[in-house]
């Protein structure tokens, strides 16, 4: 920040070149109906980031492979990965350890049921959809409105398994344990962690430090709504399938969506911030010390939306400290896709909102911050579910001449 005297007044300002209007839109995948969530990962080895989203409308999962940075501005080659219906989350992951990647999808609606797309062994077919084959897991068929998982080695046997959560009245938190043979679905055996209301996130992090990966997770719904972290027991424990202890971090009682775990502040001390309908985000810092323990500090979010999605944390303006990228919604037409820095301390309640997305698009999902065009600043992917936009990406400015 610099300052300026004139005639008497203190003018403060950034030297930046983002301007409060909206970023270039660039369309990676608009093939179906209801993009609901990006993921990534370098799925070819090419070291560019690729994405996987559920088509909740179209009922399709869809991987599309980032092409580089001379082709990034035009549509992505794509590929259907598996048809399933009401696909709400899909997470890459190489299950069968055959060095494809693999993509798992959750569903709710009727299925209620979490399926694996077996990519094809031969890299050259990564892009054929009749090369990828679709299978269940017999423990999630019909149990529950799945909506969210990550991948996690658990027991430190058998490679990857699957931590899932669900919503509604039966809702969970719990984990797939892989057996030996991961292609062998009926010996994938699901064990509960904990009693949900509507699963939003679920972040492997090892909070407590002790070399294993704690979940932390947002709980949208119901008598547990907020914040809160599982910690891991250790491989031995968490192999015989005992639950883990809950711990709090905040928002309890909120209508929380999606969080991120990030140094907010600088302090070297990993932070966790969330979304949720209620105007704000929560920053929870981190403490200093050996016990793991949270300060609680509430920020607005931009323009003044009442309904928070999903949040990103990032340098977007390059000045050497990080701000927070969201999607959030409120009353059409509405700037849903925003950057917020804060000015004179994070912990204030108001930070300055600067505009992305314009006002085209209702209802976005998760974000990722990826320098895609290799310019050197963090571009914005996101999707966008009702207004047709589909997978997409927002042009970061700061480097343009």
């Amino acid at each position: 920040m610099a300052r300026v005297t004139i005639l008497g007044f203190v003018i403060f300002f950034h030297f930046s070149v983002i301007s409060d209007a909206q970023w270039k839109r660039h369309i990676i995948d608009d093939s179906s109906r209801g993009a609901d969530g990006v993921r990534v990962e370098d799925v070819n080895g090419d070291g560019y980031l690729d994405l996987t989203t559920g088509w909740e409308e179209g009922g399709v999962v869809r991987v599309t492979l980032n092409p580089g940075p001379a082709a990034v501005r035009q549509r992505w080659p794509s590929v259907t990965v598996g048809e399933v219906a009401s696909p709400e989350d899909a997470v890459f992951v190489d299950l069968d350890r055959d060095g494809a990647v693999d993509v798992v999808s959750c569903c709710e609606g009727s299925n209620r049921s979490v399926f694996i797309h077996w990519a094809p062994r031969e890299r050259e077919q990564y892009l054929e959809a009749q090369a990828w084959t679709t299978a269940y897991f017999p423990a999630t068929r019909k149990e529950q409105s799945w909506m969210f998982a990550s991948a996690l080695d658990v027991d430190g046997m058998n490679g990857v398994d699957l931590v899932i959560g669900s919503k509604g009245s039966d809702a969970s938190v719990g984990w797939l344990q892989a057996p030996k043979t991961p292609r062998v679905m009926t010996d994938w055996k699901f064990y509960p962690l904990y009693d949900a209301g509507w699963i939003m996130t679920i972040a492997p992090h090892d909070l407590d430090g002790d070399g294993d990966m704690d979940i932390v997770l947002s709980d949208r719904t119901g008598r547990a709504a907020g914040v809160k972290w599982l910690e891991h027991p250790g491989p031995a424990v968490a192999a015989e399938g005992g639950r883990w202890k809950e711990h709090e971090i905040g928002s309890k009682g909120k209508e929380v969506m999606f969080l991120k775990v990030a140094d907010l502040d600088g302090d070297g001390l990993e932070d966790v911030i969330c979304t949720n309908r209620n105007g704000h985000m929560d920053w929870f810092r981190r403490r200093a010390g050996g016990k793991v323990a949270w300060e609680n500090h509430a920020f607005e979010l931009p323009f003044g939306l009442p309904l928070g999605k999903s949040l990103a944390v990032g340098d977007i303006d390059l000045d050497g400290r990080v701000d927070v990228v969201s999607t959030n919604r409120g009353s059409e037409p509405a700037k849903c896709v925003a950057w917020q820095t804060w000015e004179g301390s994070p912990a204030d309640r108001k930070w300055k909102e600067n505009d992305i997305g314009g006002i085209e698009g209702a209802k976005f999902d998760l974000i990722e911050l990826i320098d895609l065009d290799k310019d050197g600043d963090l571009d914005v992917v996101t999707c966008e579910e009702v207004a047709g936009l589909g997978v997409i990406w927002y042009e970061n400015p700061s480097r343009e001449p």
